[in-house]
């Protein structure tokens, strides 16, 4: 659909929902995430049902939700976006390869509230405009770094959410210790995001008291036979052993 077509459908989508604010609550901040397949693991699941996983993240305490549109390798669609964010009131990322402002007019004709921005995929031109038109549109970009070089030019353009992904990808190798090495760099003033491998609540834990704000889970959820029980019972976890919600502390430079 051609660009000045997408901006009057963007112009009749309903107000952005506030991801970042989302993200930024003194709780456990569970983006969960809605795909189908994924290349490494194949399809996660038959029996897939985007308003419905919705549904079952809003109730077990989401903070927001994650949905794959990219069709090639995850299988996923806008419709599916669509239909998790009329499902509830969560502010919703769309998560895709992300590389021209068509995408990010897409995302909002569509309601998104946010979009998913790969460092390692743009230059430094590409990703100022972007990280410009998401908040000329009230979307606050989650951006997203594999290494410290990446953090280097993240960091320089301004972005203010700040995703850490686990997932080396050129080995396709997942470290949590990836996280834990990277956010001593990132200043207090953004907020931080831990994605991919995050199984248990120790590993939320561990990285709450390193100073992460959010967790993006996907794959471990989607395999459970009630994805929002999983997810429920890890929230509950974390807070049973902790013995309240509030932040764990944070040695990040301000």
């Amino acid at each position: 659909m051609p660009e000045p077509v997408l901006r009057i459908a963007a112009g009749k989508a309903g107000a952005p929902r506030d991801f970042a604010g989302a993200l930024a609550r003194d709780q456990v901040n569970v983006i969960a995430e809605i795909k189908k397949a994924s290349p490494s693991a194949g399809v996660l699941r038959r029996d897939f049902e985007p308003a419905a996983l919705a549904r079952g993240f809003e109730r077990a305490g989401a903070a927001a939700l994650s949905v794959l549109t990219e069709e090639e390798n995850f299988q996923g669609a806008l419709a599916h976006l669509r239909d998790a964010s009329a499902a509830v009131g969560l502010p919703v990322l769309r998560k895709d390869f992300i590389v021209d402002t068509w995408q990010v007019w897409e995302a909002r004709a569509a309601n998104a509230d946010s979009f998913l921005l790969i460092v390692a995929a743009l230059d430094d031109a590409a990703l100022t405009a972007l990280l410009n038109l998401g908040r000329e549109l009230g979307m606050e970009p989650l951006v997203e770094v594999h290494t410290a070089d990446e953090l280097e030019r993240v960091l320089a353009a301004g972005a203010h959410i700040v995703g850490v992904n686990n997932r080396n990808l050129h080995t396709l190798e997942v470290r949590v210790e990836t996280s834990l090495e990277l956010v001593e760099m990132i200043p207090q003033d953004c907020i931080t995001v831990s994605e991919s491998g995050l199984r248990s609540a120790e590993d939320l834990r561990k990285l709450r008291a390193a100073g992460f704000d959010a967790f993006l889970i996907g794959e471990s959820l989607m395999r459970e036979a009630e994805p929002g029980g999983a997810l429920q019972r890890l929230i509950d976890g974390i807070s049973q052993r902790s013995g309240d919600s509030g932040a764990g502390s944070s040695d990040r430079s301000r």
